[in-house]
């Protein structure tokens, strides 16, 4: 086992690994905090019932790929770890403190009455401050992350950055187009209308946030710059904006009418060639322009010990997370009907929860 894991190619599979947590991340729990980006502009408390019942049997099982990830990076990539964690110390733990406290908000808000709203604020906030955090990750990576003799050399603010706040702002953007594609899906009614609304807003966002941190990583970085443009790069790589393009003119016409999953399907896409390419800027280094994957992968017997747990525990969150994905295939509806209008649910598959009832829930 030991020998399969001293060949030039490992680095690579391991590095491909990581893409893949932090991708399924991006894209399962994108879901997720882009209903709570929209949470605080829902019309009505009722929307606001089906929108956090509706993403309640999935959102634990995607944030466990931001873990996996994390403890990837640790254990494969330590060099790439001891480096990144002190360049990015602020805006993770406000991302992670960010996380838990939306957590404790989807909670409590089932049980809240008079401070309900206050839970829903919490709900909201936490989740677009961790997509801020992100994107001021994303940013920091892009300018690259000052190292002296192997070690972080900047100070605990050197990861802000104007390219970290478009980021940032596109991250929110673009989280709320995959929340709204999601709502389209899974609800019917005055909150998919809603939705279907708040998806072309995101969808200019994003689109606008997207080109500006295109032209402003090329103006400001000159690798990504060079990596982009340069010659035979440029006809290799034109593809990528060009797809994306088609991309964002198919959700714009798709949004109104078509298929109810096809917002949601292709703003998942759209995050999928953004990440390429993110991928494509940054490649080969785990820390950009300083560490290669190959520089800052463990010793073969580390390597030994992570292939034999991800053997194991892949499988298993893969399978898990797509049973509850098929469980809760159906759509999200009131007990009552949507708006407790007494209209009893009768769509097939759906996904039933009781009508919002202040008497029945805890102070």
């Amino acid at each position: 086992m030991i020998e399969l894991m001293q060949g030039p190619h490992v680095p690579l599979v391991f590095a491909a690994l990581a893409a893949f947590c932090v991708t399924v991340y991006v894209l399962a729990d994108g879901l997720d905090l882009g209903v709570g980006i929209v949470f605080l502009v829902a019309p009505r408390e009722a929307d606001r019932d089906l929108m956090m019942a509706s993403i309640e049997p999935v959102w634990d099982a995607n944030e466990t790929w931001l873990v996996m990830g994390g403890t990837l990076l640790i254990a494969a990539f330590p060099a790439g770890y001891y480096v990144l964690l002190p360049a990015f110390y602020l805006p993770i733990m406000f991302m992670l403190f960010a996380l838990i406290f939306r957590g404790i908000a989807f909670e409590f808000r089932l049980q809240a009455t008079r401070f309900r709203f206050l839970w829903d604020i919490a709900f909201s906030a936490g989740s677009i401050v961790a997509t801020l955090c992100q994107g001021l990750i994303l940013g920091g990576l892009i300018n690259g992350v000052p190292m002296e003799n192997g070690m972080f050399a900047g100070g605990p603010f050197s990861f802000f950055s104007l390219l970290g706040l478009l980021c940032g702002v596109g991250l929110v953007g673009g989280y709320a187009l995959i929340g709204a594609g999601w709502l389209i899906w899974k609800t019917d009614g005055p909150t998919q209308i809603f939705a279907r609304e708040i998806a072309r807003a995101a969808l200019i966002l994003t689109a606008v946030m997207m080109a500006l941190v295109s032209a402003w990583s090329a103006l400001s970085v000159p690798e990504v710059a060079a990596r982009w443009f340069a010659l035979p790069n440029l006809f290799l790589l034109a593809p990528v904006p060009l797809v994306t393009l088609g991309v964002f003119v198919a959700i714009a016409r798709g949004i109104w009418e078509g298929a109810e999953p096809r917002t949601f399907i292709l703003a998942l896409l759209v995050f999928a060639l953004g990440l390429v390419g993110l991928v494509v800027s940054l490649w080969p280094y785990v820390v950009p322009r300083q560490v290669t994957v190959w520089d800052g992968a463990a010793d073969p017997q580390t390597l030994a010990f992570i292939a034999v747990g991800l053997a194991v525990i892949l499988p298993v969150v893969l399978a898990y997370q797509a049973h509850a994905y098929w469980v809760f295939r159906g759509k999200t509806v009131s007990l009552e009907g949507a708006y407790g209008d007494g209209e009893p649910a009768t769509l097939h598959g759906a996904r039933i929860i009781p009508a919002y009832d202040p008497s029945m829930r805890k102070a």
